[in-house]
C-alpha cells in the first residue's frame, strides 16, 4: 500500500483561540523545517492540521522525523481520493487489507467536516463498513476493542483514508514560549530538562562549566555531544563554556567544604544569569530533582536559587530518577550522559555537603570574598566561549571578549 499523504494533528496549539492561525504558521514553518531533506513535499494547513502530500518521497522516513517535532500530536499515513462513494470503498478495503492481512476486528470512524459532502457520518460507517464486510468473510465490527480502526476525514479537498497513528512528542512549537538559559552539566538530569523545556516551546541556549586541569577535555567532548542531540530536536543551539578553575579555586580556599557545592552553584547562576541577559533569555532551566542530592534538597534550593533574579525553571522537580532515565534513553543522550568524565562539580564533592545551608552563613562568605568574587565573575563571563551547535555538529566558534560583544 503506497500512502500518498501524511496527515499531522496539532496539539496545544488548537487551544488558543483567536491566535490559533499565527501558532500554526509557526508550526508550518517547524514542520518544512525538519522535512528540508524532502524538497518534493507539498503542505497544505486546515484547522490544526497539516496535510503533507509525499509526491514520491520516503514517507516512513519523514514521519519518523516527524515524531521530534514539538507541538506535534499525532501523525497518520494516509490515502486521499476523491469524493466519490464506490472510490472511498475501494481506497477503504485497500487500507484495511494492509494494515490488517489477517482478518480479525475493526470498527469505523467517520469525522465529516466538509459538511455539503451528501452522506452523513453515520451514513458513512455503515456505507464503507458493510462494503467492508462483504469483501472480507472472516472480519467481525468491534465497536469496543477492536484490532484496527479504519477512519475516513472527510474534507473539501478530498477523502483521507488511514489506520495508523502515531504519537507525536507533543507541547509547542519551538521558540513560541521564549529563550532560557539551560545549565548543562555532563549528567542524565540537565539534557533532560532542556529537551522538557523545548517541548514546552523554549528555545534554549546552554552554559556548561569546566575547570581545566581539574576536568578533562573528554568531559567537554562529552558536553558539546549532549549539546549536538539536544540541536537535533532545537535546530540550533549556542553552548557556553564557562572557565570556572579561578573561581573553583577561590571557593575552595575558603575551607568550607560543606558548603563548597552551594557556593559553586550560586556562582554559577550569577554568571548563566548575565550571560542570559546578554542573549536576552527570561529565564534559566536546571536539571534539579526534589531530594536526589544534598545541592536539590529544597533547604539547598532555596539558598541556591536566591543568588539570581531571573525565574528558575525546574522542569524535572517532581521526578524520580528511573522517569529521567527513561527519557533520557528515549531522547538518545542516556549512553552519553553515562561516560566515566567528571565535571567540575561532581569532582568536588564533600563527603557531608550541606543539605539545610543557611543563607546568612553563606551570604557572609561571599561578602567576604567581595570585590575579588565578583571580578572572578566578570572574568568567567568575559571568558566564556561559545559554540554554535546544529544536528550535524559545531557550526562556529567565537570568544566572548567582552559585556559589550552582543553577537550572540
Amino acid at each position: 500500500m503506497n500512502f500518498d499523504y501524511l496527515l499531522v494533528r496539532l496539539g496545544e496549539l488548537t487551544l488558543k483561540g483567536r491566535n490559533r492561525g499565527k501558532f500554526e504558521s509557526l508550526m508550518l514553518g517547524k514542520i518544512k523545517q525538519a522535512l528540508t531533506a524532502y524538497p518534493e513535499l507539498q503542505y497544505e494547513c486546515s484547522y490544526g492540521r497539516v496535510y503533507i502530500k509525499l509526491n514520491g518521497a520516503d514517507g516512513e522516513r519523514a514521519l519518523a522525523r516527524l515524531t521530534d517535532v514539538f507541538g506535534i500530536w499525532t501523525i497518520s499515513p494516509v490515502l486521499k481520493v476523491k469524493h466519490d462513494l464506490e472510490e472511498i470503498r475501494h481506497a477503504a478495503l485497500a487500507v484495511l487489507h494492509a494494515h490488517l492481512p489477517v482478518p480479525s476486528t475493526f470498527k469505523m470512524s467517520v469525522k465529516r467536516a466538509w459538511k455539503d459532502f451528501p452522506h452523513d457520518s453515520m451514513e458513512m460507517n455503515r456505507l464503507v463498513g458493510a462494503h467492508v464486510l462483504r469483501n472480507t468473510p472472516a472480519l467481525r465490527v468491534d465497536v469496543r476493542e477492536p484490532d484496527v480502526e479504519l477512519r475516513l476525514d472527510i474534507q473539501q479537498q478530498g477523502v483521507f483514508v488511514y489506520c495508523t497513528v502515531v504519537p507525536g512528542a507533543g507541547g509547542f512549537p519551538l521558540g513560541m514560549n521564549g529563550k532560557a538559559m539551560l545549565m548543562l552539566s555532563g549528567g542524565i538530569d540537565s539534557p533532560v530538562a532542556g529537551w522538557t523545556a523545548m517541548r514546552k516551546g523554549l528555545e534554549i541556549e546552554a552554559v556548561h562549566f569546566h575547570s581545566y586541569p581539574f576536568t578533562s577535555q573528554q568531559a567537554t567532548d562529552k558536553v558539546v555531544a549532549l549539546a549536538q542531540r539536544l540541536a537535533y530536536y532545537g535546530g540550533r543551539i549556542k553552548l557556553h563554556l564557562v572557565p570556572f578553575t579561578e573561581l573553583q579555586t577561590l571557593l575552595a580556599q575558603q575551607k568550607q567544604d560543606h558548603l563548597i557545592i552551594t557556593l559553586m552553584r550560586r556562582s554559577m547562576l550569577r554568571i548563566a544569569e548575565r550571560l542570559a541577559e546578554r542573549s536576552g533569555a527570561l529565564a534559566i532551566v536546571t536539571g534539579d530533582s526534589l531530594g536526589q542530592v544534598a545541592s536539590q534538597t529544597l533547604g539547598s534550593m532555596n539558598v541556591i536559587g536566591r543568588a539570581a533574579e531571573l525565574p528558575l525553571l525546574r522542569p524535572l522537580v517532581m521526578m524520580d530518577k528511573l522517569e529521567i532515565i527513561r527519557i533520557s534513553e528515549r531522547i538518545g543522550t542516556y549512553e552519553t550522559s553515562i561516560l566515566p568524565f567528571e565535571d567540575c562539580c561532581t569532582l568536588f564533592v564533600p563527603k557531608s555537603p550541606a543539605t539545610n545551608p543557611n543563607l546568612r552563613v553563606v551570604e557572609g562568605i561571599e561578602n567576604a570574598l567581595g570585590e575579588q568574587l565578583e571580578r572572578l565573575v566578570g572574568e568567567a563571563v568575559a571568558g566564556t566561549e561559545t559554540l554554535v551547535m546544529t544536528p550535524e555538529g559545531q557550526e562556529e566558534r567565537k570568544l566572548a571578549a567582552s559585556a559589550e560583544d552582543r553577537w550572540f
